[in-house]
This record gives C-alpha cells, structure tokens and sequence, in this order.
C-alpha cells in the first residue's frame, strides 16, 4: 500500500479518475437537484445527501461485480435484415431504459410546471412515502449513470499495473472523494437551480438533451445500423460544451435582469 501512495502513476489515475467522475456526475447533480425540490422543504438536503450516498454504494458494489459488468458488454442477441442491423446486449439495454426514463420525467417535470394546476398535481399519501418515491427514482438513474462511470474507471485504470487490490483501492477511493465533493456543491447547485425558475427550466432542457444522447449512446452499444449506416456516440465533449454555453448565456440574463431590477 505504501508503494502504490509513492507512485505517480498512481496519483495521476488517481486525480485523473476524480476529475472524470466529477465532470460525469454533472447531470447526476441537475436531475438530484430537480427532484430533491420536490421533497418538504425540510427535508430536501436529506433527500441529495441520500441520494448521493446511494449513488456511492451503487458504484462500489458495481465495482466488486466487476464480471458482471463485462457479462453486460456481451452481446445477449442480434437482428439482421436488409434494412437494419443490430446486436443487444444487457449495457445497451439498461442505458436505452435510462434514457426513456430520463426523457419521460424531463418531460413530465417541465408539462408540471408549465401546464398543470396545483389541484392537478398527485400528493402522496404520507411524507415517508414521497420521500421513499423520489429517492427510488434517484436510485433507478444513479444505476445507469453508475455504470458509464464505472466502465469508464475500470477502462482507466490498469490492474497489471496496480494489481487487483491497487487498482480497486484507487478507484473505490476516487470515487468516495468524488461523492464528498459532490456533496459540498449540490445543496448551492440545488438553491440555486430551484431559486431561478428560468434556470430551472434550462436544467429540465439539459436532462432531455442527456436523455437523448443516452438513447443514441444505446444505439451505439448495440452497434444499431440503419440502410448500412451505423448509429455514432454523441462526443461528450459536444454535450459539456452545449450545457457550459447555455448556462454563461443564462447567468448573463440573471446579471441584466438584476441590473434593471436595482435600476427601478
């Protein structure tokens, strides 16, 4: 262990890791947010810190069924005809679920907000069980989003180089750190999201723009072709860069806005 805290590689997988799972755990922050806001005011902050924790476990315990992981890249069946071809395997199932599940609460969530009545709107028969719903939801995303990021870890990190222990150490660690960080930022994220509805609307729109690209993303797990032309993954850099745009052309609105607000 203490060769592996004086090696630079190490450390460099190690920060390279955290910086990923952070930057991957952007959208995981955006849904946390929207949906802790529909919790009592009270208890909002223990619906995103449950809801991380359980995003922590969810990647741990991936992480130890590690064969399990590699079982889903398998391919499970396959459709060929002379328009479209395809093969399924379990990865490409559960991110195609995400994304329907993704786009459906988006969805929902903005026609709420737009359209619905107060009356309209379900209430739960108690606040335990409100709670319990949204953090079931929370939990059904976190897997999918869980399993991109520990694919993407085990695909960084080098067991041969590590070994088994190192290489597990490091990645559990990074993603613990990970967690611990997306903790001290998602109660401001969520006050702010949830204070501004224009930006919680732009928040919802990010949720159908990451919904869509998980469903062209399962497209490409499934190696989907169609009239010979197959389905491409949608570079996340694109995405980051879609959403870091929207937000500064946002936060320039709020700071006119707020200017004339003063100025009258």
């Amino acid at each position: 262990m203490s060769n592996l805290l004086l090696n630079p590689e190490a450390w460099i997988a190690f920060l390279t890791l955290v910086f990923l799972e952070v930057v991957l755990g952007i959208d995981n922050i955006i849904f946390l947010s929207i949906m802790s806001h529909k919790a009592p005011k009270a208890e909002q902050g223990k619906v995103r810190n449950a809801g991380l924790l359980l995003a922590m476990a969810g990647r741990i315990a991936l992480l130890f069924g590690i064969s399990l992981l590699i079982r889903l890249t398998q391919p499970l069946f396959g459709v060929s005809t002379e328009w479209v071809s395809l093969t399924v395997n379990g990865q490409s199932i559960i991110i195609f679920l995400g994304g329907l599940f993704l786009l459906y609460k988006s969805v929902s969530e903005i026609h709420q907000k737009l359209e619905a009545k107060d009356e309209d709107i379900p209430r739960s028969k108690s606040t335990s069980h409100k709670i319990a719903a949204i953090l079931f939801q929370i939990f059904l995303l976190d897997l999918v989003f869980s399993i991109d990021s520990v694919l993407t870890a085990i695909g960084m990190i080098s067991f041969n180089e590590f070994g088994y222990a190192g290489a597990m150490g490091i990645m559990i660690v990074a993603i613990i750190v990970t967690v611990c960080i997306m903790l001290f930022f998602s109660k401001p994220v969520s006050s702010f999201v949830n204070e501004h509805p224009t930006v919680q609307m732009l928040a919802l729109s990010f949720l159908i723009l990451i919904g869509v690209t998980l469903l062209v993303e399962a497209g490409h797990l499934a190696h989907l072709e169609v009239l010979g032309n197959s389905i491409s993954e949608i570079p996340k850099g694109y995405i980051y860069f879609a959403i870091a745009f929207s937000l500064g052309v946002e936060m320039l609105n709020l700071k006119v806005h707020k200017k004339k607000k003063k100025s009258a």
